[in-house]
């Protein structure tokens, strides 16, 4: 049995919080073992004056990929990542040696003035969140609002929320969850009104693929429904060419028989979507995110990713 495992993880709370969370499950199962978290800062943690979309190309892997150095070098054996961050084409000789339990897939309203709900926040009400995919679904709903960008961690927005400069922010309920802040949530939005991340609500511990001993170590953080339901979500973002350029939404649900996937591409401003929704044997979950995206793309999804990464270039 292995004497030490090292996790990688980013410094923010909320990295903090699931790190230590899966440290406590591997210490739970191996309590011989020496689980310790080292904490290392990514390009995402530092460029905070600069919208995700705007970085265009640039962000992929933006919180990924000093954590995947550290890896390479030897000084992680793990690293825990929430997985709607991993881009779908890991570096050769890594890959995700577990995806822990799923949590709450939503996201979450958090207003200003408790008891609001989205529908009756006011016209022009200013609506903080750091996703093109938010942004454009809610703007479907309601173009009467006012979308701004936000970035930081929970806690600086939920800061700049009360100094009043939103009146709500939409983030993802799971990260509210683990932080202890569910109490803060003014309404969950069904994920048939606003579409989720591939991967929200996941953890996903990256390992290097040779590494017989940790990845045997870390199987027993294996959730294997949430497995095959992120597959499902990460064939059909790969399919689109994955990206941040445009949203790009998707969330699978998985039975004892089969997984049904639903998935999204739109414009930024929400005027134009192309949507659909696939379903088949828990075996064939790659194969029926590839072929929703195929299907999106001949239908219109192939002009909206065109549009936003013309748009990033010119940026």
């Amino acid at each position: 049995m292995v004497d030490k495992i090292t996790i990688g993880s980013r410094g923010s709370k909320l990295a903090l919080r699931q790190a230590n969370w899966v440290r406590d499950r591997l210490q739970q199962s191996f309590p011989n073992t020496v689980v310790e978290i080292l904490v290392i800062s990514t390009k995402g943690d530092r460029v905070l004056d600069v919208s995700l979309p705007k970085l265009g190309e640039q962000g992929k892997g933006l919180f990924t990929k000093e954590l995947e150095d550290a890896l390479f070098a030897g000084k992680v054996d793990l690293a825990v990542h929430s997985l709607k961050d991993l881009p779908t084409e890991l570096p050769d000789g890594l890959h995700i040696g577990a995806i822990c339990e799923r949590e709450d897939v939503r996201d979450a309203l958090v207003s200003r003035e408790r008891g609001l709900s989205f529908a009756t926040l006011r016209p022009g009400a200013v609506l903080g969140t750091s996703s093109l995919r938010r942004q454009a679904q809610l703007r479907a709903a309601r173009p009467d609002l006012t979308s701004t960008p936000v970035r930081g961690n929970v806690d600086t927005r939920l800061r700049k929320l009360e100094e009043g400069q939103f009146d709500a922010l939409v983030l993802a309920a799971a990260g509210l969850k683990r932080l202890g802040y569910h109490d803060r949530i003014t309404e969950y939005l069904d994920p048939e009104f606003v579409l989720p991340a591939v991967g929200q609500g996941a953890l996903a511990v990256e390992t290097r693929a040779d590494d017989d001993e940790t990845n045997q170590f870390v199987n027993s953080l294996e959730d294997r429904n949430t497995r095959i339901a992120c597959e499902a979500e990460r064939a059909f973002l790969r399919g689109l060419g994955g990206g941040c350029l445009v949203p790009i939404a998707a969330h699978a649900t998985v039975d004892e028989v089969e997984v049904s996937l639903s998935g999204l591409v739109s414009s930024p401003d929400g005027s134009e979507i192309v949507r659909g929704a696939k379903s088949g044997a828990r075996r064939s979950a790659a194969q029926i995110g590839l072929s929703l995206a195929e299907e999106l793309l001949s239908r219109g999804a192939a002009d909206l990713l065109a549009q936003g990464s013309g748009q990033a270039t010119r940026s």
